[in-house]
C-alpha cells in the first residue's frame, strides 16, 4: 500500500480507528464462497450443545456459545485503476464460562465435536486458573431465556450478490467523475460486511443472526500547482446497516441543504457526491482563511455524530468510567459521582441522547447482543442531565440496573465479547425546525459539513474539531467558504451552549466501521444520528495558513 492511500484509510474511522484490513483469522476466498450457505442452525445447535455440556460436567455455572462466520468484500480504486479487491472468510466458534466465579475463555477454528469439546475443556481450565486471583465473583444480571429464535438485517438486496464487476464500475464511474470536474487525484472504496452469528448458553437461549453492513467511501483531491496547494473533501457517505439497496440514490431520500447541495438520508447516490466533492476541492483551494474567535455553530448530523462518538459514546461507557478500560482511548471524566447526584448538567436541556440498538439502518442494529440480552433504547442524557450509562450483564448491578442494556459485542468468534458503544444518537427536536429556519436566526456562524480531523484528552472532556467544509454565515444567510477551522471546547461547556435542533424530518446516521477498544484490540461498527443541531458561542481557532 502505498504512503498516501494509507494517509487515507487511516483518516477513514473514529475512536482508534483500525485500518482496513483482513479481518482476525480470516482467509481468502472466492466471489462465489461469499454466497455459499455454511452449515445450517440445526447443526449449529448441536455443536453448541457439545460446549454447554462439557463445560456443564467440569463444574461451569455458566456458558455461552459463538459459533460465528464472518464474511468481508472490500473495494479499493485510485483514479482509472482497481487497486485490490479483498473476499475474505472468517469461521470458528469462541466459548466463554464462568467457573468458581470466575470467567474464562477459549477459541478455535475445530468446528467438530471434538474441537469444541476440547476448547471447552480449555475455557474451563482458564477460568479454574483465574479464580486464583479473582477476589470477588462474576455477578451477571438476569437475562430471559429465548428459547429458539432468529433476526436478520432487513435488507432489499444482498451485497455480496451484486457482481464485482458492477460495483468496481461504479467506484470507477465515481472517479472519472471526480476527475472530469476538476480533482487531481481520488480513491474510492466499497467495504462490505456480513456477520452470521449463532449463540448459545446455558440461561436457555439458541439465537441465530444474520447482520450486514455497508460502507461507500472516496477522497477527492484539487491542486493549484501555481501555488502549491493541494485541497481534500472525502465522500458525506454515512456507513449503514443496510444491503446494496443503499447505492440506489433516492431522490426521495436527498434534499437540498443551505449550502445548496444534497445531503443524503438511507439512500446515497455516490457519483452526485463526488462531482460535488470535485467542485468543493477547487473552491477550497480559494476559500477565505477564518478568523479566530467566537461563533454560533450549526453542525450537519454528518459532522456531529463524531462529536457525539467521542463526546458522549466513548465516556458514558460504563467499563471506562469505572476504569477498567483505559489503554484504547482513555477513561471518562463522567465519573459516577456525578450520575449519583441525578443533577449532573452534561447539556442544555435540548439536549436529549439516547442508546439504541433498535433503530433501522443503524450500524449497530441487531436483535441480540453477544451475551444474548434482547437490545432496546434507553436513556443516557434527558433534558440535559446525566441519566445513564452503557453496561453489560457483569456491570448491570455496580450502578442498580436490574438488567443488562444490551450492548455487549465481539467483533469475531476468536474475540472475547466486551462492553462496547451502542447506536448513540441526539434525539431530534419537538418543534418544528428546518436547517434553512436555523439558519435564519444566526448572525454569526459557521456551517460545518462532514468529518474532520479531531483531537481529544483522556478523560474525554477537552477536544477540538474540524470537518470536511466550512460556510460562514452572516446576518442568516450563506456569506462563503471558509477553511483551516477547527472549534476547541470541553464537553460540559459545548453540550451546554446547545441552543436548538432541528425536527425529525432532518435526522440522519453518522457512523464507523472500523472503532477500536479493547487489547488486545477489536474493532465495531456504529452510528450516531442526528438532525442538525446549533452551538452558540463556541471557539473557532484557525489551523493553517496564515489571516
Amino acid at each position: 500500500m502505498k504512503r498516501r492511500d494509507f494517509i487515507h484509510l487511516s483518516g477513514l474511522g473514529l475512536g482508534a480507528m483500525m485500518v482496513p484490513g483482513l479481518a482476525a483469522h480470516s482467509r481468502p476466498v472466492s466471489e462465489e464462497h461469499l454466497l455459499s450457505p455454511g452449515i445450517d442452525v440445526a447443526a449449529k445447535k448441536l455443536l453448541a450443545d457439545v460446549a454447554l455440556n462439557t463445560s456443564k460436567s467440569l463444574g461451569a455455572t455458566y456458558t455461552d456459545v459463538r459459533i460465528g462466520r464472518y464474511l468481508q468484500q472490500f473495494l479499493f480504486t485510485r483514479e482509472r485503476n482497481v487497486q485490490g479487491i479483498t473476499n475474505a472468510e472468517s469461521f470458528g466458534v469462541g466459548i466463554r464460562v464462568i467457573a468458581n466465579g470466575t470467567w474464562g475463555f477459549s477459541a478455535t477454528s475445530d468446528v467438530t465435536p471434538e474441537g469444541i469439546k476440547k476448547c471447552a475443556e480449555t475455557a474451563v481450565a482458564i477460568a479454574k486458573a483465574n479464580s486464583k486471583l479473582q477476589k470477588e465473583p462474576v455477578v451477571l444480571a438476569p437475562v430471559a431465556a429465548y428459547g429458539e429464535v432468529s433476526w436478520k438485517t432487513p435488507i432489499q438486496k444482498n451485497s455480496m450478490e451484486v457482481p464485482v464487476k458492477e460495483k468496481i464500475d461504479l467506484l470507477l464511474d465515481v472517479n472519472n467523475a471526480a476527475l472530469e470536474n476538476g480533482a487531481a487525484f481520488v480513491n474510492s472504496n466499497l467495504f462490505m460486511v456480513n456477520e452470521q452469528k449463532y449463540f448459545a448458553s446455558s440461561d436457555g437461549s439458541y439465537i441465530d443472526q444474520d447482520v450486514h453492513r455497508i460502507w461507500p467511501t472516496f477522497n477527492v483531491t484539487a491542486v493549484n500547482r501555481e501555488e502549491g496547494l493541494f485541497r481534500s473533501r472525502q465522500a458525506l457517505s454515512a456507513p449503514m446497516g443496510m444491503g446494496y439497496e443503499y447505492m440506489d440514490g433516492l431522490e426521495s431520500e436527498k434534499y437540498l441543504n443551505p449550502a445548496g447541495f444534497n445531503s443524503y438520508r438511507n439512500s446515497y447516490d455516490m457519483v452526485e457526491d463526488a462531482i460535488a466533492a470535485a467542485n468543493h476541492a477547487k473552491e477550497k483551494l480559494s476559500a477565505k482563511s477564518v478568523l479566530p474567535g467566537k461563533y454560533d455553530l450549526m453542525l450537519d448530523p454528518d459532522h456531529l455524530g463524531l462529536t457525539i462518538h467521542e463526546s458522549v459514546g466513548h465516556p458514558l461507557e460504563l467499563d471506562r468510567v469505572l476504569g477498567y478500560e483505559a489503554n484504547y482511548a482513555g477513561t471518562s471524566f463522567a465519573t459516577i459521582d456525578k450520575w449519583e447526584t441525578k443533577s449532573f448538567q452534561y447539556g442544555s436541556d435540548k439536549v436529549n441522547i439516547v442508546a439504541d440498538k433498535t433503530q433501522p439502518h443503524s450500524l449497530g442494529y441487531v436483535g441480540w447482543d453477544d451475551e444474548g440480552v434482547q437490545t432496546k433504547e434507553w436513556d443516557l442524557i434527558k433534558d440535559g442531565v446525566l441519566v445513564n450509562y452503557q453496561a453489560i450483564r457483569d456491570q448491570a448491578q455496580i450502578i442498580g440496573e436490574k438488567e443488562s442494556h444490551g450492548c455487549c459485542y465481539a467483533d469475531n468468534w476468536a474475540s472475547v465479547q466486551f462492553q462496547r458503544m451502542a447506536n448513540v444518537s441526539l434525539k431530534p427536536g419537538p418543534d418544528k425546525l428546518s436547517p434553512h429556519d436555523m439558519i435564519k436566526d444566526i448572525e454569526k456562524g459557521i456551517y460545518i459539513i462532514g468529518r474532520g480531523s479531531y483531537s481529544i484528552d483522556q478523560q474525554r472532556y477537552n477536544f477540538q474539531f474540524g470537518g470536511q467544509v466550512f460556510y460562514e454565515i452572516k446576518n442568516g444567510e450563506i456569506a462563503g467558504m471558509l477553511e483551516d477551522v477547527a472549534y476547541q471546547s470541553n464537553t460540559q461547556e459545548f453540550w451546554n451552549s446547545c441552543s436548538a435542533v432541528c425536527d425529525k424530518d432532518d435526522y440522519r446516521l453518522f457512523g464507523t466501521f472500523f472503532d477500536g477498544k479493547g487489547q488486545p484490540s477489536q474493532v465495531s461498527a456504529v452510528s450516531h444520528g442526528s438532525s442538525t443541531t446549533r452551538f452558540d458561542g463556541v471557539n473557532v481557532i484557525n489551523t493553517g495558513r496564515s489571516i
